[in-house]
């Protein structure tokens, strides 16, 4: 086992003054081909953060698109994170690319997409999970691995024969209009690269922190 006080010295990249994009959001997808190129697993993969009645808690969901400049990820209605969604819309997203030795921070706020754009990545979905959307009631308990399984294969004979499984009205996307943007790169000595963006006025304002 590796010992906890142990760390490496990162030293895998930089972010020199000046190299960064205007727009947040143009570098973002610039790190996430970056990312992609580099064959992380599961590139747009987030740790979604949210805050509901007992407080903050994370989960890590799939990145499924940028649409006008919103962060979109997909959810049931009635699982935890959807409940936290309904009452309080701030999130936190975090994006570890950990290959890399960086990270992307997103403060923002959430809202339910509309129905168009729930229902164009729904129809992307193949019919395994389409049909898992319908039997799983998310987050509540359930007496075993059976009893799930009798879930799924009941939600398969009530769609047997159906060609274009439907959507359920409690599952859909989310948009998340960021507050703050942080692009952190790790560097050695602990002497990090973090920017942070902010709006103002029509674009971004983008400050060096420290480290």
């Amino acid at each position: 086992m590796r010992s906890l006080d142990r760390h490496d010295d990162y030293d895998r990249g930089t972010i020199p003054d000046g190299s960064l994009d205007a727009d947040p959001i143009r570098q973002f997808r610039s790190w996430l081909a970056e990312a992609e190129a580099a064959g992380l697993p599961e590139p747009n993969a987030m740790v979604l953060s949210t805050v509901g009645h007992s407080g903050p808690t994370s989960r890590t969901v799939l990145l499924k698109g940028l649409i006008g400049g919103r962060f979109e990820f997909v959810t049931n209605a009635g699982s935890r994170k959807g409940a936290a969604l309904a009452s309080d819309p701030r999130v936190a997203l975090l994006f570890p690319w950990y290959g890399l030795q960086r990270q992307v921070l997103v403060d923002g706020d959430a809202v339910a997409a509309p129905e168009t754009t729930s229902d164009a990545y729904w129809a992307t979905r193949p019919r395994g999970s389409r049909i898992g959307a319908w039997a799983s009631r998310q987050s509540e308990p359930i007496a075993d691995r059976a009893a799930l399984e009798t879930r799924v294969a009941a939600a398969e004979a009530r769609f047997a024969g159906t060609v274009e499984v439907p959507r359920p009205p409690f599952w859909g996307a989310w948009l998340v209009t960021p507050r703050r943007i942080e692009f952190w790169q790790g560097r050695p000595s602990r002497i990090h690269d973090r920017f942070a963006y902010t709006p103002a006025g029509d674009g971004w304002e983008r400050v060096r922190l420290q480290p």
